[in-house]
């Protein structure tokens, strides 16, 4: 039998932010951090841009600005970010303005995923010397409230507190756990989109802003700007009933990398909120990813902008030959048609999103534009909390993407911090 005063289920930002937050107020607690894959978890793995100006990050339903802002002073304390420049963004602010949309001015650091896998080395190395017991590769089964212990594929684990902080690949594990202890929840909200790559010189803005924010009308937005040694990957996702279904992502290395591929991407999405009748977003974006994969053979999709505008699918040579100046760095998509997959009003809403976004930054809708589908971002869970740290029952805690508190490293950092604050009282 093991005992620990805090057992924190995910090893991503938010557990971190929990653990070192209960650190630093209290040393001598004995804390375990699990995950169930073999190394750390979370957002740092990918790219590792953090965004440090509210409310980038932080759910409205949850965070107040006043609040969120004393939280970013102790994310801020603690990494001791180099905060990249931003110069000439002005001129696109008002271009933006006169189109009815806007660019956000966000305070940004960049470490790429190679400076991510180094931070979360470096911190997984500051947890150890404190004396926090890692359980890698650990996967918890159940959990057992009343008699206060979670059962894991190896062992019984009791505590006195619980953080369970699974992150956007843990959706389905939180629902069980919610189901399990009889929370209330919905998740009817997510984000669906492309994600675009070009070269840099077809959206130079990046030269001046690593992650320009930009919103649109119609709920629509650009996400996760990467450039320099820049690349689109795929990511797998498994339903309840087993299915498999595609995302795409984007990642990009430090700047200080070599072999630059001179490609930037980014996710343009809108956001669906499903109210009458209030229905899964979960299961909603599982649909329409496994549509996606049986159109393209088990693969995601990917279209020329030059194609599309023609209403013509891409086909494999338009990847390889003339008038198209660059491959792809995802080539093992389906060159396809995405408006045979995406729902219309989706597709319509980016597309005009994406226009909007071409008289602002001239020369991103340049033919050879690629643009994949689909990017899907779940992290819709909003269960009932019991007070303002994120409680879902006695001593038991929820936080981070895929509990709703939080869309990005420092969100869910932060909410873990507030987790913690909880603990403590």
């Amino acid at each position: 039998m093991s005992k620990y005063d805090v057992v924190i289920v995910g090893s991503g930002p938010a557990g971190m932010g929990c653990a070192f937050s209960l650190l630093e107020q209290k040393p001598s607690l004995k804390i375990l951090i699990l995950d169930s894959h073999k190394y750390s978890t979370g957002g740092m793995r990918n790219d590792c841009k953090m965004n440090f100006t509210y409310p980038i990050g932080f759910p409205l339903e949850y965070w107040e600005e006043e609040m969120a802002n004393e939280y970013l002073k102790k994310v801020i304390n603690f990494f001791e970010p180099d905060i990249l420049d931003k110069t000439n963004i002005e001129n696109y602010q008002k271009r933006a303005t006169r189109l009815g949309c806007s660019l956000l001015s966000i305070k940004q650091t960049h470490l790429g995923t190679d400076g991510g896998l180094l931070l979360i080395k470096q911190l997984l190395k500051k947890l150890d010397e404190y004396g926090v017991d890692l359980a890698l590769g650990e996967t918890m089964i159940s959990l057992n409230k009343d008699k206060k212990f979670i059962t894991t594929d190896k062992r019984d684990i009791y505590y006195s507190k619980l953080l369970i902080a699974p992150g956007r690949q843990g959706f389905h594990f939180l629902q069980d756990v919610m189901k399990s202890l009889n929370i209330d929840y919905v998740d009817n909200i997510v984000d669906i989109g492309v994600r675009v790559e070009t070269q840099i010189d077809q959206y130079p803005i990046v030269k001046d802003y690593y992650d320009p924010k930009f919103y649109f009308p119609e709920k629509v937005r650009t996400f996760c700007t990467n450039s320099g040694k820049a690349h689109v990957v795929r990511e797998t996702y498994t339903t309840s009933r087993g299915d498999k279904w595609y995302s795409v992502n984007g990642h990009a290395y430090s700047a200080n990398g070599t072999n630059q591929n001179g490609l930037v991407n980014f996710a343009i999405l809108k956001t669906v909120k499903l109210t009458a009748p209030l229905a899964s977003g979960q299961q909603y974006a599982e649909n329409l990813g496994i549509q996606a994969a049986l159109l393209g053979g088990g693969r995601p999709l990917m279209q020329r902008v030059g194609d599309f505008r023609l209403g013509s699918r891409s086909k494999e040579h338009t990847f390889n030959s003339d008038p198209y100046n660059f491959k792809p760095s995802l080539p093992n998509c389906c060159p396809s048609d995405i408006s045979l997959a995406m729902p219309s009003k989706i597709l319509r809403a980016i597309w005009r999103a994406m226009k909007n976004l071409d008289t602002i930054v001239p020369g991103v809708l340049h033919p050879s534009t690629i643009m994949y589908y689909p990017e899907i971002k779940l992290y819709a869970n909003k269960p009932t909390y019991k007070d303002e740290h994120f409680m879902v029952c006695d001593d038991v805690y929820f936080a981070g993407d895929g509990a709703g508190t939080s869309r990005g490293i420092t969100g869910a950092w932060a909410s873990g911090m507030r987790v913690a604050m909880g603990m403590l009282k």
